[in-house]
This record gives C-alpha cells, structure tokens and sequence, in this order.
C-alpha cells in the first residue's frame, strides 16, 4: 500500500486512508463496474458535490472502467482502493480541470435530465476555455480558476467483466438491441406484481436505449420508422404506468405524440382519453372515448364504463363546489346581519 500512495504521490495525488477496506486488491482489468460513493470538496471543505444527498437519491456512482470516462482520475484511484474501503484524495489541478463539466452532467443525470444539457459539442478542454456558462454558479467560478480537489471515495462493490449487464451508455448498437425485449419483458413482470414504480423505470430504460439508436437515422428513414415502432408500446406501457402514478400531463404529451404519427392507434386514445378525464378535460375525453370506440367498436362496453365513472367525478366535483359556494354566502350574511 505505502508504494500504491508514493506513485500516486508522484502523479499530483495524496491518499488518505479513512477507513479500510477488506479482502484482496482487484486487479481492476478493463470492464470492471466499480460502485462507489463519492463527495468532491475544495481543499478548503467547501461541499460541491456529493451522492448520498444529490437530488435526494442517495445513488452511488456506477462506472466502467477503461470507457474513457472523461475524468480519469477517479479510474486512477478507484485502482488502489479495496471493498469497503473509504479514502480521500487531494488531486492537483491537473487531474481536476475536467471536473466542472463532470458535476455538470452528475447534477443533470441526478435532475433527470439529459447528461449533456447545457454543454456544446467541442472537446472538453474547448468547453473549459469557452467562457460558457455551466448553469451553476461554484462551476462557473471552479471553471474559471481551477485548483485542487478533494475527492472522498468509499468503494461499495467491484464486479468483474461479464457478471453484469451493461449501462446502456456503454453498450454497441448490437448489444442495445438485443437487450430491448428482454427489458420489455423484465417490465412487464414488474408491473404485473405492482412495482409500478420499477415497471415505468424498465420502460424509460429501453425507450431511451432505442432513442439513442434512432438519432442515428434519418427521420421517416426505414431505420428510423422500424426503431420507432419498437418504441410505441413501450412508451404505451409507460404511459399505463403514469396513469396509474398519476402523471396524467406526460401520458397526455406523449399519447398526443403517438398519435400524431399513428393515427390510428386505439391504446393511445385510451389512454389519452383517461388521462384527459382524470384532469377534468371533459370535452376531449369524450372525443377520445369515441375515437376508441370508432377504432374497436368491442371495446364499447369498456369506454361506457369509463365514461360513468367520469360522469359520477364530475357530479361529485360539481356538488362539492356547490356546498362550498353555499357556505361561503352564509357566511358573508352572517357577517352582514352581525354588523348591522
């Protein structure tokens, strides 16, 4: 150990053992996952980023190693780390500078956002000398004036090539593919067991896994149209699952998606229909409700029960509101006959 910390000594970076790890040390050959926890702090303690707490997810980082990721010190240092093991290390600005554009992307991916929202499309070394803004003010100012970092590592768990299933970031074009119906399918099971929740997330997965590959293509391109027809049901399955979540606005901005380009596409007015009831938009559930029955009269018995219960929601509403409205004015003349 005292060896691993001269060389890394030498490199600009001092280890600081917290709390050790157990077992051997990995060899950490390319594709190893390594997941870990992390907190990056100036040297004067000053906070900026940190897993337990960001986004109020408490997520580990999980990374692959030899993928080039763009800061390669926290490669360099996972290397000399045991399982378990909790170490700090001060790098010096040279492995650092890179650093803003990684919170960056940390903080989106934390946000649910796309991790590169924000950046251009330039190298990372163009972006720091770009003078762009980073959209948060201790990275535009880190940006600014690099220096030293202190990177607080604890190391969860190390997996070897091949006892995983690849990030969808990391895979190739085939192995995206084939990976789809088995995440379809992995989905459908959850939600047949209740994980909502866990369902819609399998979903995303692959739906963004198939978007990443249709960026590839030309749009109304036969690559394009066959990746977007693999993609329909599963967004249709994701929109079932934020109906039942309650996020009735997604499942109607992506139903509406869905049928602008399938005009035709029952399950899609169904659910916008439901949707659309739910929100108490009255005049364009009963449009979809038809559209439905018009597409698969079958499914009349099903749309007229959908529609008693939305007609029962809306006299209840509407009751309610009168109750509300009636004790309002009986006390405004209470009030009135009182100071008078």
């Amino acid at each position: 150990m005292e060896e691993l910390a001269t060389k890394l000594l030498a490199e600009g970076i001092q280890k600081k053992v917290v709390s050790p790890g157990k077992g051997e040390l990995s060899t950490f050959p390319d594709g190893t996952k390594v997941i870990f926890h992390y907190r990056s702090s100036l040297c004067d303690g000053t906070v900026l980023d940190d897993s337990r707490t960001m986004g109020g997810r408490n997520k580990p980082m999980e990374l692959i190693l030899g993928k080039k990721f763009k800061l390669a010190v926290w490669e360099r240092v996972i290397a000399t780390m045991r399982e378990g093991e909790v170490a700090d290390f001060t790098c010096d600005v040279k492995h650092t500078a890179l650093y803003p554009l990684v919170s960056q992307s940390l903080r989106n991916i934390s946000a649910g956002k796309d991790p590169l929202e924000g950046q251009r499309h330039c190298c990372g070394i163009a972006q720091i000398h770009s003078h762009h803004s980073l959209g948060h003010c201790d990275l535009d100012q880190l940006q600014a004036n690099p220096q030293p970092l202190v990177f607080t590592l604890e190391l969860i768990e190390v997996l070897t090539p091949g006892s995983f299933r690849l990030d969808i970031w990391a895979m190739t074009d085939e192995e995206k593919l084939e990976v789809v119906p088995q995440i379809h399918v992995e989905g459908n099971a959850l939600y047949k067991k209740g994980d909502v929740k866990e369902a819609a997330e399998k979903y995303h997965n692959a739906i963004a896994c198939l978007k990443n590959l249709q960026m590839k293509e030309r749009p109304g391109d036969e690559g394009w149209i066959k990746l977007d027809l693999m993609i329909t049901p599963l967004m249709l399955n994701y929109c079932q699952c934020q109906l039942v979540q309650g996020q009735y606005y997604e499942v109607l901005d992506h139903c509406s998606s869905i049928i602008s380009k399938y005009e035709d596409n029952m399950k899609a007015y169904f659910k916008r229909a439901k949707a659309h009831a739910a929100v108490w938009n009255e005049t364009e559930a009963r449009a979809d409700f038809a559209k439905v029955v018009e597409l698969d009269p079958s499914l009349g018995p099903s749309v007229a029960k959908e529609l008693r219960a939305m007609e029962e929601r809306i006299r209840s509403k509407e009751k309610e509101e009168k109750g509300r409205y009636k004790s309002l004015f009986s006390y405004d003349s209470n009030a009135t006959a009182t100071t008078g």
